[in-house]
């Protein structure tokens, strides 16, 4: 679509304004973003997914084991586990405070700027721990941060970005998130030693924000709009009726759903590796070939999929298949232990979770309720993102333990993949 043809669709017969700027933060957008303006959003989002996988892949693993050898898995549970809480209370918190943020550079930015500083502030903790308590703060920290950070980056989307390019904008988005876990768990591999994987990983989530905050497209909210804070509203603000919005509430549970899945799927990779597949090589380097491969098949679906879900405006039937195609990847994982099956899982499960990734956020943006608390919304969304990382080690550990080991273990993550995917179709808003 042309820049006129973008303008002739805009609500106001007012001389042109910037590109970058609607009239009010809660305007919806009108004109299409542009390029550098993605690609800056997607390399801080980038960052942001740097910052937390490399941790999460291979160095709080590695420190567990260094740490508690003999409770290895439950160490990784513990910190991963308290982390996961901390995010899942930090992401629509920060999302309502950017909400009501009246900075002269906008409301997002400040917000992009402190997470990704105290993020990196608490990866050069996780860099020094020497005991368990260390690092359940250093990675609190981590989880507390970031999430300001990213709440602030998701929810610039339906500030910036016009429905027609929400497929598009997630599309990269998801490019951005895979090549977070990629390139995270290739600095953790590739500096050395878990300290300097963690400053590795520290530098490059600061970085990586440089580009997206100095171009300063962002929308400031006048302090006359800001509504009085009440602690009473602030706090019930958070609590989203499912009766007055069920399709958001579907929404958000087919997400938490698939997060799960997902969550179940990928925390114990290392130890499948090492105690299922007995896979002979360097585990740390096959989760790195397992991810690349999950990478290079989910950057062949995520942007084009997003795309023709803009051009169809049939978002949930991408969303269906895509959570089925990841139910058939776990359900590989189950039954097929071998080197060659996790190589063919991974790659099937790129595929599902590149259309997934796209598909599914755009689907989201449709469904908020209200345009005064995107921030808020998206990060009540966000808890179906992280509470799965506290409900996974907690599921998970006894699994594998005492049920049936990791063939249980991923069937579990694929009937939880196959009920997502049914239940995107109680959306009604959504074609």
């Amino acid at each position: 679509m042309t820049a006129e043809g973008a303008a002739a669709e805009g609500t106001s017969a007012e001389p042109a304004r910037p590109a970058a700027e609607p009239e009010r933060p809660t305007a919806e957008p009108g004109s299409p973003v542009g390029g550098r303006w993605v690609s800056a959003l997607s390399l801080a989002n980038l960052g942001v997914w740097v910052g937390w996988f490399g941790p999460l892949q291979l160095l709080l693993a590695r420190q567990a084991e260094h740490l508690t050898p003999d409770h290895k898995a439950s160490t990784l549970a513990l910190v991963t586990g308290v982390g996961a809480a901390v995010s899942m209370v930090a992401n629509p918190v920060f999302g309502a405070l950017s909400d009501r943020t009246t900075a002269s550079v906008g409301r997002r930015i400040p917000w992009v700027v402190g997470g990704v500083t105290g993020g990196a502030a608490g990866l050069l903790v996780l860099a020094g721990a020497q005991s368990v308590a260390t690092v359940v703060a250093g990675w609190c920290l981590v989880q507390l941060a970031l999430n300001a950070a990213f709440a602030a980056l998701t929810a610039a989307v339906p500030d910036q970005v016009p429905a027609r390019q929400r497929g598009l904008v997630g599309g990269w988005l998801g490019v951005s998130q895979v090549g977070g876990i990629l390139a995270g768990t290739a600095l953790a591999t590739a500096a050395g030693g878990v300290t300097a994987g963690y400053l590795a990983c520290a530098v490059f989530s600061v970085v990586a924000a440089v580009p997206y905050v100095l171009m300063r497209r962002d929308t400031p909210l006048r302090a006359a709009d800001r509504p009085v804070f009440r602690w009473r509203t602030f706090l019930a603000g958070f609590w989203i009726d499912p009766r007055r919005h069920p399709d958001f509430a579907w929404a958000w549970l087919t997400r938490f759903l698939m997060n799960l899945s997902y969550s179940i799927s990928t925390m114990y990779l290392l130890y499948y590796l090492t105690d299922a597949v007995r896979y002979e090589g360097d585990a740390d380097n096959g989760v790195l070939i397992l991810t690349a491969l999950n990478a290079l098949t989910l950057l062949s679906t995520v942007v084009i999929s997003g795309i023709r879900s803009d051009r169809s405006g049939r978002r949930k039937s991408y969303v269906i298949w895509s959570g089925l195609v990841i139910s058939a990847a776990t359900l590989l994982l189950a039954v097929w232990q071998t080197w060659t099956g996790a190589v063919v899982a991974s790659l099937v499960l790129g595929l599902g979770f590149g259309v997934y990734t796209a598909v599914d956020f755009a689907l989201l943006t449709d469904v908020l309720p209200t345009a005064e608390d995107r921030g808020k919304d998206l990060g009540v969304i966000n808890i179906a993102n992280a509470l799965p990382q506290v409900l996974a080690p907690v599921i998970a550990a006894p699994v594998v333990t005492h049920v049936g080991g990791y063939t249980a273990l991923y069937v579990l993550a694929g009937a939880l993949a196959l009920a997502g995917s049914v239940l995107v179709r109680r959306i009604r808003s959504v074609p």
